[in-house]
């Protein structure tokens, strides 16, 4: 199966610190499919490393203040559409991100607080019928 993964799950240092953050749960999938890796926010036309964001509604606001909501909607577009090229059924995204999360994301003080919600590719995902998980419930749903 082919299956989407943040890249930076698989290492790739495309995080908003510049840096990735692989996971051996995420690279044992190569096993056994072919992972198609992804990153909305460079897909979307944002910088490594790149100032924190978190979402708010249904933006997503920079922590100096700045509405990236654009960038994380066209990065979502692309990662969409890469997943209806490669005919991808499910997705592995980084959790808590304010793109990537599925079910928790932060809640947009930069606190460190959790609420419920999904990123805005992860949403766009799973409204496309696709199945998003995050790198915690990986082996045991793929």
């Amino acid at each position: 199966m082919n299956i989407l993964v943040s890249a930076c799950l698989l290492g790739t240092p495309c995080r908003y610190n510049g840096k990735g953050s692989a996971d051996e749960r995420v690279l044992t999938l190569r096993e056994r499919h072919h992972l198609i890796p992804v990153c909305p926010e460079i897909l979307g036309g944002l910088a490594t490393p790149r100032t924190p964001a978190e979402r708010r509604g249904d933006r997503v606001v920079a922590k100096d203040g700045k509405d990236v909501t654009g960038a994380y909607e066209r990065g979502a577009e692309e990662v969409l559409r890469l997943a209806r090229l490669f005919d991808c059924q499910a997705a592995v995204l980084k959790e808590r991100s304010p793109s990537c999360g599925a079910g928790k994301i932060y809640d947009g003080t930069f606190s460190g607080m959790l609420t419920e919600g999904n990123g805005v590719c992860a949403q766009m995902l799973l409204d496309a019928g696709i199945q998003v998980l995050g790198e915690s419930d990986c082996l045991a749903s793929i």
